[in-house]
C-alpha cells in the first residue's frame, strides 16, 4: 500500500470512528429526552424551571433581556480549547432545536459517559436556548418589534442582535449551531422525501466561494449526514446557499466564526415535530462529538453530494378526475385563545400535476 493510499484510509477510519452509532443514540435519546417538553409551541415559561435541574453543572446565568424584559439565558459546560456557541428559536415559532438542546442538556447532567467526558474535555459549550422569548411567547417569527433577528446582523437595531453579537464576540468561538425549522413545502431533491433535516455552509459573499471557514463548516455537516444516512436515507437535504447580506449565519460565517446551520423540516405525519427532534438532536449531538474527536476539519467534498432541498409538496391537496380543479392547502399556525391552533389556507397554484400533499383527498372515483 502506498504513502498516499495509507494517508486516504487513515482519514477514512478517523471519519467512521467519528460516526456515532444509531443504537447508541436511540438509546441516549429515548433515555434523556425532555418529556416536560413537547409540541411546537414553546415559550420561556415552558423552560424556565428546567434551568434548576441543571444548575450544579452547567454556568447558567441570565445575559439579557428582550424587547419586552423577557430573560434571555445561556447554559455554559466544559473547558475545552474548541468553543462551540449554539442559540435556538431566534425565531419565535421555531422550537424543535430548543427542545433538542434540553434533550442534550440532560445527557451532559445524567449519563456518565466518554462520549460526553470527551466533549467536556475537549470542547467549552455555550448555548442560548431561546434567543426570542418575545415571538415564542405569541408563537411569531419575529421578535416584539417585528424583527426578523436572522436578517438583523448588520444593523442589530433588536435588543437580541446585540446580545448575540456580544456573546460570539466574547466567547469567540471556533463553530457555531444556528438552529431553526423549515417549512413543510421542502423535499430532497429527486426524491419524493420531504426534508427532515437541512444542513447549510454559509456563503461569506455573492460569488459563494469555498473559502477555508467553509471548508471546516462542511466537514462538521458531512459527518453529521454520514450519520443521518444510516437512520433516514434520503431524507437530508442542503439548504440553498444563496447569499444573504444582513443574515446571522452568512455574517457570522464572514468574520471568521464557522457557522452550521441546522433546518428542522417535516416528517411523515409528524406536524408536531416530535420525530424530527429526534433527528435534530441527533445532528447537534453528532456534530459536536465530531469537532470533540477530530484533529483536521478539511475533508469537505462529500457535502456536495447532499442533495438540494426543492419544493413539491403543499400540506394538503384535493384531488378530482379533472386535474385542473385540483387545489392545495397549507397549514397556517397561530395562537387563538391562548392555544395553538393550525388553519389549513388554500394555495393560489396553477398547476399542481408535479406537486405532492403530505396528505392527498380523492374525489370523483380518481384514485391515485
Amino acid at each position: 500500500m502506498t504513502i498516499v493510499n495509507t494517508v486516504i484510509l487513515k482519514k477514512y477510519l478517523i471519519q467512521i470512528m467519528n460516526t456515532l452509532s444509531i443504537d447508541f443514540l436511540e438509546d441516549i435519546f429515548r433515555n434523556q429526552k425532555e418529556k416536560s417538553l413537547h409540541g411546537k409551541w414553546i415559550t420561556f415559561k415552558d423552560i424556565e424551571k428546567l434551568f434548576l435541574k441543571h444548575q450544579s453543572l452547567f454556568s447558567i446565568s441570565e445575559i439579557g433581556t428582550s424587547e419586552e424584559h423577557r430573560p434571555i439565558m445561556q447554559l455554559k459546560i466544559g473547558n475545552g480549547s474548541k468553543k462551540i456557541l449554539l442559540w435556538s428559536q431566534m425565531h419565535g415559532n421555531e422550537s424543535t432545536g430548543t427542545k433538542a438542546l434540553f434533550d442534550l442538556f440532560n445527557c451532559f447532567s445524567n449519563v456518565t459517559n466518554s462520549t460526553f467526558s470527551k466533549i467536556l474535555e475537549e470542547c467549552t459549550l455555550v448555548f442560548i436556548p431561546m434567543l426570542n422569548p418575545d415571538g415564542s411567547e405569541v408563537y411569531t417569527r419575529g421578535n416584539a418589534k417585528g424583527v426578523d433577528l436572522n436578517r438583523d446582523a448588520v444593523n442589530r437595531v433588536a435588543k437580541e442582535s446585540k446580545l448575540l453579537r456580544r456573546v460570539l464576540e466574547e466567547v469567540s468561538p471556533q463553530f457555531c449551531f444556528n438552529l431553526h425549522d423549515q417549512r413543510t413545502i421542502f423535499n430532497v431533491e429527486r426524491t419524493k422525501n420531504p426534508a427532515t433535516i437541512s444542513f447549510l455552509a454559509p456563503s461569506e459573499e455573492i460569488t459563494r466561494a469555498v473559502t477555508k471557514g467553509r471548508i471546516e463548516t462542511m466537514n462538521i455537516i458531512v459527518a453529521m449526514n454520514t450519520m443521518l444516512q444510516k437512520v433516514i436515507p434520503n431524507f437530508v437535504g442542503r439548504y440553498t446557499d444563496e447569499f444573504y447580506p444582513t443574515a446571522t449565519g452568512d455574517n457570522f460565517q464572514k468574520l471568521g466564526y464557522n457557522t452550521i446551520l441546522i433546518e428542522s423540516g417535516h416528517f411523515p405525519d409528524d406536524y408536531l415535530r416530535e420525530e424530527t427532534r429526534k433527528y435534530t438532536f441527533f445532528s447537534i449531538l453528532q456534530g459536536i462529538h465530531h469537532i470533540a474527536n477530530s484533529l483536521s476539519f478539511s475533508n469537505y467534498k462529500d457535502y456536495f453530494k447532499i442533495p438540494n432541498n426543492d419544493k413539491i409538496f403543499y400540506d394538503v391537496i384535493h384531488r378530482y378526475s379533472n386535474s385542473d380543479k385540483d387545489v392545495a392547502y397549507q397549514y397556517e399556525d397561530k395562537i387563538i385563545n391562548n392555544k395553538l391552533v393550525s388553519k389549513l389556507n388554500k394555495v393560489d397554484d396553477n398547476s399542481l400535476k408535479f406537486k405532492i400533499g403530505h396528505s392527498e383527498i380523492v374525489f370523483e372515483d380518481k384514485f391515485i
